[in-house]
C-alpha cells in the first residue's frame, strides 16, 4: 500500500459524469507534474496519488502509449504530445472568453463594475471590463493605464510580485483586498489575483464602485471569481486565510 498522500487521493476521487475511472485516475497521474516535479519515480506517483504501484504502471503504460509521459534513467516525465496539445490549445484559447463571461457574472451579482488588470511594461492595463448598470460609476475602458501604486486591483498586482510590507503581505495572506478611497476619494475597490499554468500571476479581478456603495460583503464574490478564473486559466490559487474584509484607506 503506497503511503499516505498530503494530496487527496486518486482512488477516493468521484468519477466525472459518465465518465471512466480509469481515465480520471490517469488524469490525476498527470496533475502530479510540475515546474518542480519534472521527473517522478513510480513510488513518487503512486505516493502522491493514493494509488496501487500495480495500478500506476497500468496507467502509465497507457500514457507512454499515447506519448503523454515518458519513461527515463530518473524516472517518468511528460512526453512529446503534451507540447504539442498546449500548442494546438494556446493557438486556439481566447482569454476574452474565459474573463469576460466571469466579469458579466460579477457585475450581476453586484451591479458594480469588475474589471481584469494586468501588469505590462511596469505599467497596470485594464484589459477587460465590464460596466455597472448603474447611471453613477466610474469611466474607465479597456485599454486605459492605470496607476501601479494606487487602488484595489494595483495593490493587489504589486503584493504577488513581491511588494514589501504590513499591507501586501495581508494580501498575499488573505488573497482578496476592500480598498476605501485609494486611487481616488470618490471611488474603492475589492481585488483579488488570478494566476495561470500553476502559480504564474496572470492579472487581478477588480470590482470598482463610487466610495459610498461599497459593500464589504462583495469581497467573497470577488475571491470567488478569482479562483474560478485561476482554474479555467490552469492556474493554481494558493491556499489562503480567512478574509477579515474591513477596509483600508489609502
Amino acid at each position: 500500500m503506497p503511503k499516505k498522500s498530503t494530496l487527496e487521493s486518486a482512488a477516493d476521487l468521484p468519477v466525472a459524469p459518465g465518465g471512466a475511472v480509469a481515465v480520471d485516475r490517469a488524469i490525476a497521474l498527470l496533475h502530479t507534474f510540475s515546474q518542480e516535479r519534472k521527473t517522478l519515480t513510480l513510488t513518487e506517483l503512486a505516493a502522491a496519488t493514493g494509488l496501487y504501484k500495480s495500478t500506476v504502471l497500468r496507467l502509465l503504460a497507457s500514457l507512454e502509449h499515447g506519448s503523454l509521459v515518458r519513461k527515463t534513467p530518473a524516472g517518468y516525465e511528460l512526453g512529446n504530445e503534451v507540447p504539442r496539445l498546449f500548442s494546438a490549445y494556446s493557438k486556439s484559447f481566447s482569454m476574452e472568453s474565459v474573463v469576460v463571461p466571469e466579469l458579466t457574472g460579477l457585475v450581476e451579482q453586484t451591479r458594480e463594475s469588475a474589471a481584469f488588470h494586468v501588469l505590462q511594461n511596469g505599467q497596470r492595463i485594464c484589459l477587460f471590463r465590464v460596466e455597472s448598470p448603474q447611471l453613477v460609476r466610474e469611466h474607465i475602458q479597456v485599454g486605459d493605464i492605470l496607476p501601479i501604486d494606487r487602488g484595489a486591483g494595483a495593490r493587489v498586482l504589486m503584493a504577488f510580485t513581491g511588494a514589501k510590507g504590513a499591507l501586501y503581505d495581508r494580501i498575499r495572506r488573505e488573497g482578496v483586498i476592500v480598498m476605501e478611497k485609494d486611487r481616488s476619494s470618490e471611488i474603492s475597490g475589492i481585488s483579488a489575483p488570478v494566476f495561470a499554468h500553476g502559480d504564474v500571476l496572470a492579472g487581478a479581478v477588480t470590482l470598482t464602485m463610487p466610495a459610498h456603495r461599497l459593500d464589504h460583503d462583495h469581497a467573497p464574490l470577488v475571491l470567488a471569481c478569482a479562483r474560478r478564473l485561476t482554474k479555467a486559466l490552469g492556474g493554481k490559487f494558493p491556499d489562503m486565510a480567512d478574509p477579515i474584509i474591513s477596509p483600508l484607506k489609502g
